[in-house]
């Protein structure tokens, strides 16, 4: 796994691909976190959080990503692999922002219907 400093090179570098309009309204931007974050439903360690859109009265709208759970999950992965899992995690989330400001929740309810399998899938193993 690639050090922290890359992993916010690579970061910074997606960003960049992305166009500027999505990032409108974004004004506390992408917060590089270095500790791993686990949902508060997981049943265990085992459901990671590896970005989070926040809406927050004090803070404004922002993006965390979560170097700690990508360390955990895509430790032995290449770099192009991990690449991609963080562009798809940046473009997750800033779906979750553009949903915000146009007022639906599509994503939000399907990242819902994904919890809600996981947790009945726990209950099956059960």
């Amino acid at each position: 796994m690639i050090i922290l400093e890359e992993f916010r090179d690579m970061l910074d570098s997606i960003e960049e691909e992305i166009p500027e309009e999505f990032f409108r309204e974004l004004n506390g931007g992408i917060l590089l976190m270095e500790n791993e974050k686990i949902h508060p439903k997981s049943k265990g360690d085992e459901l990671k959080i590896m970005g989070e859109y926040v809406r927050s009265h004090t803070m404004g709208r922002l993006i965390y990503i979560y170097y700690g759970s990508f360390k955990a999950v895509y430790r032995d992965a290449s770099y192009e692999v991990l690449y991609k899992e963080v562009k798809h995690t940046l473009l997750h989330e800033l779906t979750h922002h553009l949903e915000s400001l146009a007022g639906y929740r599509d994503l939000e309810v399907e990242d819902e219907i994904g919890i809600h399998n996981y947790l009945k899938s726990k209950e099956e193993i059960q």
